[in-house]
């Protein structure tokens, strides 16, 4: 199985109509950590897919997707201050 990275994305949209379908696509993959921020682990092919479908709702003159790749070192110097907790890796799911 494909390894999974840790990525921090965060938009910004100026229009509610597309920002609601980049929220939900970003819900669909990821967890919410701040109003229009997420963390996520992605494959490459899923971070592809991601990036693939949000080109299709973006308005590129207006809006921007930004996504941070962060490898394990740089993620366990995440500093938290407030309340919420650093997404944690996905695990071995028994059903």
């Amino acid at each position: 199985m494909e390894e999974r990275n840790f990525f921090v994305l965060a938009y910004d949209i100026t229009e509610d109509k597309r920002r609601a379908k980049i929220a939900k696509l970003m819900e669909s993959i990821g967890s919410r950590v701040q109003g229009s921020v997420f963390e996520a682990y992605l494959q490459k092919k899923e971070l592809e897919a991601l990036i693939k479908k949000s080109n299709r709702i973006l308005d590129k003159d207006e809006d921007s997707l930004r996504v941070y790749f962060l490898c394990e070192t740089c993620r366990a110097k995440i500093a938290m201050h407030g309340k919420g907790r650093l997404t944690p890796p996905p695990g071995v799911m028994i059903v």
